[in-house]
Parts: C-alpha cells; sequence; structure tokens
C-alpha cells in the first residue's frame, strides 16, 4: 500500500466521515481519503463523471468503503451498480453500516461486497478495524483496474512519469 492509493469513503453522517478521519490519523493510515455523502457522488466519483473527472485529484480508489443506508442511492445502489461496471467491478468495497441485520448481510455479499463491517461505537474500536483494513491492504495483491481499455497503471505512467505506478 502506498500513500498513492486512494480509499473512498462513501456515508451520508458528516460525523461518521469526520470518526473515520481521525480513525485513519490514529491508524497511520497515509493513503488519500475521499469522501463522498451519497451514492449518486460515488456513482458520479467511480465512473469520472462531472468534477470527479480529474483522475490526478479524484483517482479510482483502491478499496472503497460504503455505508448502506444513505439518500439518493442507497449502498445497495452503489454495490449493484459498481458490480455490473466492466472497468470498476474490481474494485474492493467493504460495506461499512450501522446494521447488523443479517439480510443486510446477505443482500450486501449477493450484490458483491467483500466484506461487511458494524461501525463500532467507540472511536478506538474504529481506529483498531482502520489498522486492521490498513495492514489487509498491505499485504493484499490487487488485480490491475481497466478503464476505457487502458490499465489504471498506463493512465497513470501517462500523465505523470515522474511518480511510481500504481500497483493496482
Amino acid at each position: 500500500m502506498t500513500k498513492e492509493q486512494t480509499v473512498l469513503l462513501v456515508d451520508d453522517c458528516e460525523n461518521d466521515s469526520l470518526l473515520m478521519r481521525i480513525a485513519f490519523d490514529k491508524a497511520q493510515f497515509e493513503s488519500v481519503l475521499q469522501c463522498v455523502d451519497n451514492g449518486e457522488k460515488a456513482i458520479a466519483y467511480l465512473n469520472g463523471d462531472g468534477p470527479f473527472g480529474d483522475r490526478n485529484n479524484f483517482p479510482l480508489p483502491t478499496v472503497a468503503l460504503l455505508d448502506l443506508n444513505m439518500p439518493k442511492k442507497t449502498g445497495f445502489d452503489v454495490l449493484a451498480w459498481v458490480r455490473t461496471q466492466p472497468d470498476l467491478k474490481r474494485i474492493p468495497i467493504i460495506v461499512v453500516t450501522a446494521s447488523a441485520h443479517t439480510a443486510d448481510v446477505e443482500r450486501a455479499f449477493d450484490l458483491g461486497a467483500n466484506g461487511y463491517l458494524v461501525k463500532p461505537s467507540e472511536v478506538e474500536q474504529l481506529v483498531g478495524m482502520v489498522r486492521c483494513l490498513r495492514q489487509w491492504l498491505e499485504i493484499n495483491q490487487f488485480p490491475p483496474l481497466h478503464q476505457g481499455g487502458k490499465m489504471a497503471e498506463e493512465i497513470t505512467h501517462e500523465e505523470s512519469r515522474d511518480r511510481p505506478s500504481l500497483r493496482r
């Protein structure tokens, strides 16, 4: 895991997003944390639409952390959409939500979630969860993502020859 890699946090709760930023700092998780506050913005970010079209400022994420209960489009809607997109379907998506309902867990995995975490109530527990995520990302291998026939590595290399290519 390098600093150039990005984590996309999709959560409509401003307090939860702030707590996640604090947890990332405390867990010494140095990757970029990009945040959007609803499902429509998550889809726009992942699709590179509108202001998210600049991949230097809004790179494809190494992993997405996805809340379920959000306005406009739910986490389930985002998950279902991502898994139908040939260029995005390999992005690991971990549901991070308040719901521990078995039906939600089953539906998330049926739609292609790679993990399901219930938001802890204590900040230190959240820091521990983020630390585990950081460690998992450090040891995991990821297949390359494709964007319009090019791998993300090729696009990154073409845009900036000074930075090392991403391992994605």
